[in-house]
This record gives C-alpha cells, structure tokens and sequence, in this order.
C-alpha cells in the first residue's frame, strides 16, 4: 500500500495522489485531446454519453500505460534527477500497488471501450497500450537510440482511436493524423533529451544524444522536422482537409522547420543554455494542440 505524507502535524494520505502521478497527467492531456479531435472530426453524430465514455477510455488507457511505464523503469527514475521523485522511485508507493493499478486500469479501459463504442476502437486500444509497455518500454528503449522513432507510434494512436470510436472503420484522414504525431514526436523528445541528456547517460538509456551525440542528434531533429510538416500538409493537398487546416499547417508547420533550423545547425559547445532547443521544446507542443484545434475547427466550418 501506498506510504503517508506527513505535512507538519498533519498526516496527509499519499494514495490518491501518486497513483494519480502514475498516470502521466500532463502526457494524458494531449492524448486525450488528440483522440477528442479524432472523434470529432470523424463524420456521423455519436450519442454525448458514448463519446465522453470512449474518451474516458482511451484517457485510462494512457494513464495504464503511464502507470506501467513507471513500475518497469523504477529503477532507472531513481538515477534521474528529472524523474527520482516519482512516487515510485521516492518509495511513497510499493512496486505491486502500481503494477496491480495499472493492469487494472488497463483491462478497465479496454472492456470500457468495448461497451462504448465497438470492438475494432477497444483492439486499438489494447494494441496500444500493449506497444507502449511490451514493445517501447521493455524491449526498444532500453536497447536502441531509435527507440523514440519507432516507439513514437505509441502516441500515435488517440486520434485513430477516437476516429474509429465514432465510426468502427479505419479512413485515410486519421491514418495521416497517426504519422503526424508518429513524425512529431522524435524532434518533439530529443528536443528535451539535448538538455536532460546528462539524465539519461547517468541511468544508462541509449538516447540519441547519449549514443550517437548531440550533432547526429540535431541532425535528425531538422530532418523529422521537415518529413513531419510534409505530413502535416499532407491532409490538405490530398483533399482530405480543407483550407481552414490547410493554411494553419502550413504557417505552424514553417515556424516548426524555422525553429529547428537553429537546433539542427547549432554544433556542441555554442553554449550550455540550449535556448533554441528548448524553444523548439515548447513550440512542438504547442503546435499539436492548435494543428488538431484546427481538423476539429475545418470539419465543423468548412471553407
């Protein structure tokens, strides 16, 4: 069981608060933001309580995987200073309280799923959670610098969950919306690995910048970069998207190349505040929010 927080002569109980650490809340925020833009942007109406039920499930389901994350990299979260005082490599949580919620969660949400929406949504779902734990976590990033690349699908999934949520078929839109976010998310992370890099050589995870180093690094964040808003434009030009989406990916996506630019050129050394890579850190966030803002904003008023 979960460990109490004493806060001056008052003992506060800690459970609900780090099983909620557990989940990643700022990670299931855009989860559940993209997979809300998925449903919605979808065509043909869905009942409110049903959509809502579907969103909860996939926000469950990434907060399972969270949860799961975090039990199976304890060890390593303790050697990191970004991450040593998660609930459970700070000890306010035992290692089978977390594996028992998160398992838990998991099986919730995809039996949840399956009674909100339809099978193909609640198989997604469990594929993903299943790639994020099995694939990504246990078995890609302790191993390979490409771990983000190929793991990034994990995140890709919430809009193609919601989409098929909503219509129980797979269609080209939110399929380019999933290489979107699969494209996004290497610039998007070893923009924070170039200034956490320390982190990850001290608990021994082969990150791109701690094994390949920082110019092969930046190199491959101006090259996603550039792929990513071909993907982001992608929509648009294929007649999926209107121009509402069309012009708001081009002028977001040109200010994503503009930024990585000076990460991509800029040689180790230039200084120790990596202001550049740290802008491009925020921008990339800011830019998946506002570019599915604006799928959801085309689909309702078409130009």
């Amino acid at each position: 069981m979960a460990q109490s927080l004493t806060h001056g002569a008052m003992t506060l109980p800690a459970d609900w608060r780090d099983l909620f650490a557990l989940t990643k809340p700022r990670v299931m925020s855009l989860v559940v933001f993209t997979a809300l833009c998925g449903l919605l942007a979808a065509p043909g109406p869905m009942h409110p309580v049903l959509a809502f039920s579907s969103i909860l499930a996939i926000a469950l389901g990434a907060g399972a995987s969270g949860a799961l994350n975090q039990w199976y990299e304890a060890g390593l979260d303790a050697k990191m200073k970004r991450t040593a005082n998660r609930p459970l490599p700070a000890g306010r949580l035992d290692p089978q309280t977390a594996l028992h919620f998160g398992v838990g969660l998991a099986a919730f949400s995809v039996f949840l799923m399956l009674f909100a929406a339809n099978w193909q949504a609640a198989a997604l779902l469990a594929v993903s959670i299943l790639f994020y734990v099995l694939v990504y976590t246990m078995w890609l990033k302790p191993r390979t610098p490409q771990n983000i690349v190929i793991g990034g699908a994990a995140g890709a999934f919430p809009p193609l969950i919601g989409w098929v949520a909503a219509t129980g078929t797979i269609a080209p839109l939110p399929v380019l919306l999933f290489l979107l976010i699969f494209l996004w998310t290497p610039p998007h992370f070893w923009a924070l690995a170039l200034f956490v890099r320390s982190d990850y050589a001290a608990a021994g995870i082969p990150m791109m910048p701690v094994v390949a180093g920082e110019r092969a690094t930046r190199r491959q964040i101006l090259f996603y970069a550039i792929i990513m808003a071909a993907a982001a434009i992608a929509p648009w030009v294929l007649g999926l998207a209107g121009a509402l989406y069309g012009w708001t990916a081009v002028l977001l996506s040109a200010a994503f190349v503009l930024l990585s630019v000076p990460v991509g050129l800029r040689t180790a050394g230039e200084g120790d505040r990596m202001q550049p890579e740290k802008r491009l850190f925020a921008f990339s966030i800011a830019y998946l929010f506002i570019l599915f803002g604006a799928v959801v904003a085309d689909h309702l008023w078409p130009l």
